[in-house]
């Protein structure tokens, strides 16, 4: 690292806060502070979304994956970009009909406030577990290879700082803002480290004849450990489901949406920037099994290619740029959880709260879930890889989550005990399997992946039999047909979300095809 290099870091991280601390003045409502006064459009969505998905996490996890297994890990994203379709065409109009503030308000409104209740709390320990603490991991992997004498807690103090106060200054606006930017930051400087291992191993060719085979397919045995092809179609459309159809520091975005197209077109477009993380992300860590082919730890492949043959100055306008991704991750998680503690737990409890006071809260818990996120990152370690740990705790914490989401959108018998049990009952299963996988084998080992279809299908079955046994005497209201439905709006069918939802579906299918 030159000067160069950290006087470009210094500038990007004074403009960032900057920029945030300019929102600081545009909100007086909760809608203001989380949702941006519902104004957003849909390119700032779409920039968001990706931002907020591909975040410093990825880019040390996807990377890391494809160097231990192979291309197989970018299954989770392609199927990811299907469930954003998914959620466009036919999620997105339910949410903003109903004006949803937070994910967990959708059970509430649909259930009763008890499923509320208990997803705000799991939502919040996912995000503190899953996307803070992964966040700050990751961080201390990448910054340790610039300082590797500064300990690890200085590096999560600054970060913390400088996200927390541009997040609690701006809220939602000052978020979208700066993930817009640090989007095209990361896509820029994850395509150059691309480029340049991809310059070192030659062509294409040599990568063929150097790599084994199984490391450049998409599809995988039954028995493969990481990721057997029955999962793609038992399994990962579950995970999916809840990050990209439920998840509050995803979903949050498109709440904002200023129209349904835009709520819409923003998903799409977001699914569609995913696409390429295959060859900006997936591949380089594939390719470094040529370049380091004893590295000890796989999390440590993409640092290794930019501190190995990225120049001076180049190399400080990249790491700005996963410095960015880490700090997009971070601002999108705080927003979420304190949203959710503040609208769904707070707001609850004192419910005689003024808008100011709600904001206020909100900035408070804010600080507490990045306190509580430093205490957890360093226990990630134990796992062989970091998007191991972020795939695994997904398996056992969402799928009673899923359940109560689609069979609450497309069921209109589901009850709310139905909803609770499934929620109590699901847990207590993923509970078991946590205990049976990694403390005390009661039974036999069962892949996380497989894990969590068995949880659904649990969870399942006991919405399905407490909602017959105990039916309820009237079709909730969240169905009610007299209810005003949002305008679809007239455009031309070029230029409608449906066709662009076809070309990103097309695409997605012609990639999996070429790397089956």
């Amino acid at each position: 690292m030159t000067n160069l290099d950290l006087s470009i870091i210094f500038i990007y991280l004074l403009f960032i806060t900057w920029r945030g601390f300019k929102s600081r003045n545009t909100y007086e409502t909760t809608d203001d502070f989380f949702l941006a006064g519902r104004s957003l459009s849909w390119p700032l969505i779409g920039l968001s979304l990706y931002a907020t998905n591909i975040s410093i996490t990825s880019i040390i996890g996807l990377s890391g994956s494809g160097y231990e297994t192979g291309i197989s890990v970018f299954n989770y994203e392609w199927s990811g970009t299907i469930m954003l379709l998914i959620f466009a065409v036919f999620i997105v109009p339910f949410y903003l009909k109903h004006k949803l503030t937070t994910m967990p308000e959708f059970l509430g409104k649909r259930f009763d406030n008890r499923s509320r209740l208990y997803f705000s709390i799991v939502s919040i320990t996912m995000s503190v577990l899953i996307d803070i603490a992964g966040a700050l991991f990751a961080s201390s992997i990448l910054l340790k290879g610039i300082f590797p004498d500064v300990e690890l807690f200085v590096f999560v103090i600054i970060m913390a700082v400088v996200t927390g106060l541009y997040t609690v200054a701006g809220g939602l606006r000052a978020v979208v803002i700066t993930d817009s930017i640090q989007a095209i930051l990361l896509t820029l400087a994850s395509a150059i480290v691309a480029v340049v291992a991809f310059n070192q191993v030659g062509s294409w060719e040599e990568v063929r004849s150097a790599v084994a085979p199984q490391f450049l397919s998409l599809i995988q045995p039954a028995d493969d450990p990481f990721i057997p092809w029955p999962t793609l179609f038992i399994s990962l459309p579950i995970l999916g489901f809840y990050f990209m159809c439920s998840n509050q520091h995803m979903v949050q975005r498109v709440l904002g949406a200023k129209s349904l197209e835009d709520g819409r077109k923003g998903a799409i477009f977001a699914g569609f920037l995913k696409l390429p993380l295959l060859f900006i992300l997936v591949l380089p860590g594939t390719l470094g099994l040529i370049l380091y082919p004893d590295i000890e730890n796989p999390n440590l492949v993409f640092p290794e290619l930019m501190f190995d043959f990225i120049p001076a100055g180049v190399l400080g306008l990249i790491l700005t740029g996963f410095i960015a991704a880490l700090m997009s991750s971070i601002d999108s998680a705080l927003t979420a959880s304190s949203s959710i503690a503040t609208m769904d737990i707070y707001n609850r409890w004192k419910p005689e709260s003024s808008q100011k006071k709600l904001i206020k809260m909100g900035k408070l818990f804010i600080l507490v879930a990045v306190a509580l996120a430093s205490l957890w990152a360093p226990f990630i370690s134990q796992f062989p890889t970091l998007w191991e740990y972020l795939q695994a705790v997904l398996s056992f914490l969402s799928p009673p989550i899923v359940t109560c989401y689609i069979f609450g959108l497309f069921w209109k018998k589901a009850t709310a005990d139905g909803a609770f049990y499934s929620l109590v009952c699901g847990s207590a299963m993923g509970l078991f399997l946590i205990i049976n996988n990694y403390v005390y084998t009661i039974l036999f080992p069962i892949h996380y992946l497989y894990s969590a279809t068995i949880i659904f299908l649990f969870s399942s079955a006991v919405m399905i039999i407490v909602s017959l046994l105990w039916p309820e005497k009237e079709i909730s209201a969240f169905f009610d047909k007299d209810e005003e439905a949002l305008p679809e709006t007239d455009i031309p069918w070029y230029k409608n979300h449906k066709f662009f939802a076809l070309v990103v579906l097309a695409v997605t299918l012609l990639l999996v095809y070429a790397f089956r």
